[in-house]
Formats: C-alpha cells, sequence, structure tokens
C-alpha cells in the first residue's frame, strides 16, 4: 500500500499491520516522541517535530501514521485510557471521598495528562458569540448528573483530530467514572457544591505546566495543585 493510499482511510497502521523488531522500536520512539511534543507544545506541534525527537525520517512516522490526525488520536486515546485508570484506581482504592479525588489529581498531574487532555474532552467553541474555554458539561444538582460532550465547534489548536465512535467512547467512559468521583466527594459534603467534572478537568490541564527544567515543573505543578485543591473543598458555613 502507498503512503497516499494509507492516508485516504486513515488507519492506524502500527495497530493492523505485525511489527519486525527495527520498526517496533521505531514505532515506540515515535510515540515517545510524540507524547513529549505534544505535551510541551501542544497537539499543533508539526510531524517534523516528532520525527526529530524520535530521531527517525519523517517518512517513518507517517509509514506508521498515515497523517497528523491519525497520531494525535493515538496519543489522545491512549491518554483517556490512562486517565479512566488512575481514576478507577483512586475509586477503588481509597475509602474517604475526598481522598479519592484528591488522588485521582495528585496522580494524572504528576504523569503530565494535563498537557495530552484528548481535543475532544477540553476543546474551544463560541457560543451566544461569546469565546472562551468549553469542557464536558456536569449538572450538580444531586441525583441529577448527566455528562455530555460540548457540540463539536471549530477548535483552537491546529490539526485537531476528527472525533469517532470510538473517541467518544473512551471520552464517555472517562467521565463517568470522573464523575462517580466527583459525586461522592460532593455528597460527602467535601467538594463544593458547584463544582462539575468540567471543574476537575480544568484543574488537570491547569495544574501541568509545562518547564524546561524537570524538577521545577514538579514543584510548581505540586505547589498549583495544593492551591488548586484548596480551591474545590467546600467551608462550613
Amino acid at each position: 500500500m502507498t503512503m497516499s493510499a494509507a492516508a485516504g482511510n486513515g488507519r492506524d497502521v502500527s495497530r493492523t499491520t505485525p511489527l519486525r523488531v527495527d520498526a517496533q522500536r521505531n514505532l515506540e520512539h515515535v510515540l515517545r516522541a510524540a507524547r513529549e511534543v505534544f505535551g510541551e507544545l501542544g497537539y499543533g506541534a508539526p510531524m517534523e517535530d516528532v520525527a526529530r525527537r524520535a530521531r527517525v525520517g519523517v517518512g517513518t512516522v507517517y509509514r506508521r501514521f498515515p497523517s497528523k490526525d491519525v497520531l494525535v488520536r493515538r496519543i489522545a486515546e491512549e491518554e483517556t485510557s490512562r486517565l479512566t485508570d488512575q481514576a478507577r484506581a483512586a475509586l477503588g482504592q481509597e475509602d474517604e471521598p475526598w481522598s479519592a479525588l484528591s488522588r485521582f489529581l495528585r496522580t494524572s498531574v504528576a504523569s503530565g495528562a494535563g498537557r495530552l487532555l484528548p481535543p475532544q474532552v477540553l476543546r474551544v467553541s463560541v457560543e451566544d458569540g461569546a469565546a472562551g474555554p468549553r469542557v464536558p458539561q456536569q449538572r450538580t444538582q444531586p441525583g441529577g448528573t448527566e455528562l455530555r460532550l460540548v457540540p463539536d465547534q471549530p477548535v483552537a489548536v491546529a490539526s485537531a483530530a476528527a472525533v469517532t465512535a470510538e473517541d467518544d467512547a473512551g471520552t464517555s467512559e472517562l467521565l463517568e467514572v470522573v464523575g462517580q468521583l466527583v459525586d461522592r466527594a460532593r455528597a460527602a459534603g467535601e467538594l463544593r457544591a458547584d463544582v462539575s467534572v468540567a471543574d476537575v478537568l480544568l484543574v488537570i490541564a491547569t495544574a501541568a505546566p509545562s518547564l524546561p527544567d524537570a524538577a521545577q515543573q514538579a514543584a510548581a505543578s505540586a505547589r498549583l495543585l495544593d492551591i488548586l485543591l484548596e480551591g474545590l473543598r467546600s467551608r462550613p458555613a
């Protein structure tokens, strides 16, 4: 299959074709480089930057991922799955609702998840003529939880991945589990009544700055997250 034919069907070739050892190694290098580059520069970073970081030719990247959208979708999908696993672990291993929510946030921020939040989870849209960040919404009334994605609008990142049914399923699963963390903490009176899943996702994104020094980045993230967690907690009347 030619590169153009592969690009036409939009498949992630790395998932459908058995790989030789050297090809598998190149794929791992490309995926690691993509996480680093997109984490530092956002999903608008060019494929050439990914290839340079992976120390392979850009043609090697395109042989595995026939378009940038396919690579972005792969990274975003893996990040969604990782965040879902982290949320489930917090739910299953922490008895106290606030401990579960704060553990999920600390784990997600420490892993750098905020810099790789999938485009369909945190996107920018225009509503009623006013531009601003929009994220999946959640009703905050007790017993009335509803999770939904903001209707698809032009996204303020270059080459944002097209949202597929598989993407929606993974995103819905993430929102469902994080919603359980939020509902438990709110029901226990430990989380502000107006805090939603959207706010939790914003915390993950906000508390993950990209700094050149790893130690500085970890310290800044931990400090910022402490401040944001205090803002999420309910206060005695």
